[in-house]
């Protein structure tokens, strides 16, 4: 039995104080390459998927900086995910480097931030047993 490996990324800048996206690029690692994220009606139900977790942490994370008076500029986002065999999910890790155009960060809103993040949609309807590791970072 072999795990599967999956690693998403991002690149997005922001725009207004609700810092909604101006630009986004998603690629996923395919055979050492990272490629272009082409969703579409012929995309594996399981990228679907994944790529649903990532961008509702992305929301999150940009959402609640807003609520937290932190305006971005642009932002970095790391995504893996292990999946077993039978494609049941194993381990997450999300990671997002933010820029910050105006506001000061402190300890709170970064723990607020991710404290939220664990909230979004998609991470609620994990199973229970699934650990997801986030990490926010500002500059």
């Amino acid at each position: 039995m072999s795990n599967r490996h999956f690693h998403l990324k991002l690149n997005s800048s922001y725009q207004n104080k609700e810092n909604e996206i101006k630009d986004l690029r998603v690629e996923i690692l395919h055979d050492n390459q990272w490629e272009s994220l082409d969703l579409n009606i012929r995309s594996p139900g399981f990228i679907l998927f994944i790529n649903a977790l990532f961008s509702c942490q992305h929301l999150y994370m940009r959402a609640n900086s807003a609520e937290c008076n932190l305006i971005l500029e642009s932002a970095s986002g790391k995504m893996q995910v292990e999946a077993g065999e039978l494609w049941d999910l194993n381990n997450i890790s999300v990671s997002f480097k933010a820029k910050i155009k105006s506001g000061v960060v402190t300890q709170s809103h970064i723990d607020y931030i991710m404290e939220r993040m664990t909230h979004c949609p998609v991470s609620t309807n994990l199973p229970a047993n699934i650990k997801m590791d986030i990490s926010v970072e500002f500059t």
